[in-house]
């Protein structure tokens, strides 16, 4: 098993040791115990990290979703070059489509992490979804008025 190492400075090396004292810090029981969220003992300077909150474990619609989200990132990597090999309103629509689903979701995240409070979260959370929404009205309409996303982003490279 590979083992973690740690500075010796961190957790008591005295003054004259070495700068990088090799002792092994993650052992079985330790892991063991900061998977169960008890205090390990031994652990040098130690907090708690949750790493999701309880409602949502087990959830099989929080696997799905990041299932998708992964999904989405791998179209739109075979979408781009698709679409300047292939213009056209399927590959405007789709990349519509694509680029305002994985912005939604990415903003989506964003907020999950940064915004704190059920009430400002909701109403963050809102904003993003019109933001969303308008964005994807926009695309379709400049695909559906002018001369589409595909188009649009070739003649930018012929400037």
């Amino acid at each position: 098993m590979a083992s973690l190492w740690r500075l010796g400075v961190l957790c008591g090396a005295q003054g004259g040791r070495a700068l990088f004292v090799r002792i092994p810090v993650v052992r079985p029981a330790q892991v063991s115990a900061f998977l169960q969220d008890q205090p390990a003992p031994g652990w040098c300077r130690t907090q708690h990290i949750h790493l999701s909150p309880n409602h949502y474990s087990g959830s099989k619609a929080a696997s799905l979703h990041w299932t998708g989200e992964r999904v989405v990132s791998v179209l739109l990597l075979g979408l781009i070059p698709a679409a300047y090999l292939n213009p056209g309103s399927a590959m405007d629509y789709s990349l519509a489509a694509a680029l305002t689903l994985h912005s939604h979701w990415g903003l989506g995240q964003v907020v999950t992490d940064y915004v704190r409070g059920d009430a400002l979260q909701k109403a963050v959370k809102a904003g993003i979804l019109a933001l969303s929404a308008l964005t994807f009205a926009g695309l379709c309409n400049f695909n559906y008025h002018d001369v589409g996303i595909c188009k649009a982003v070739a003649m930018l490279w012929k400037l």
